[in-house]
């Protein structure tokens, strides 16, 4: 019996420092299942990758490919990696830099919905994207992937 290998995603945190403190850019999953959701139902931009493709390199793809937006190119700080309730192994670098929420162009996926109805349809990978403190963040993002914003506030400490 073989070991099926753990999917793997990158991405690039976006970060800016505000007379509050930090803000964090997230993006909130598109879909039915996530449409009526707050807590857990937001995360890093981020996306899938095959062992071909180096990590970096597919956070900033991603980036691309979820916002419609060229990713930022400065100091890219390695957060880790985390793993994800389902088994994801999750890879971010945080990016100091500013972008406006309603400049985003996301890329969109296909799914059958209603479930076995048949019908194929389109949804946005991420619905919206929002600025968010530290501590908002927390609330609302992915349970795994709070380490991430740990990780930024000491490495901005």
């Amino acid at each position: 019996m073989t070991a099926r290998a753990a999917r793997r995603s990158a991405g690039l945190l976006l970060y800016r420092r505000t007379g509050d403190g930090l803000q964090v850019l997230l993006g909130h999953m598109g879909g039915p299942y996530y449409a009526k959701k707050d807590a857990g139902a937001w995360t890093v931009p981020k996306g899938e990758y095959g062992p071909d493709e180096p990590a970096r390199e597919a956070a900033r793809r991603e980036f691309r490919e979820e916002l419609g937006l060229a990713p930022p190119d400065g100091e890219a700080v390695p957060l880790g990696e985390v793993v994800q309730a389902g088994g994801k192994i999750v890879t971010v670098w945080a990016v100091e830099g500013d972008l406006d929420p309603d400049a985003i162009r996301p890329g969109t996926f296909t799914m059958v919905w209603p479930p076995r109805s048949g019908q194929v349809r389109e949804f946005p990978e991420l619905d919206r994207v929002a600025w968010f403190g530290l501590d908002r963040a927390r609330e609302v993002i992915i349970t795994a992937q709070t380490a991430f914003l740990d990780r930024l506030a000491e490495h901005s400490g």
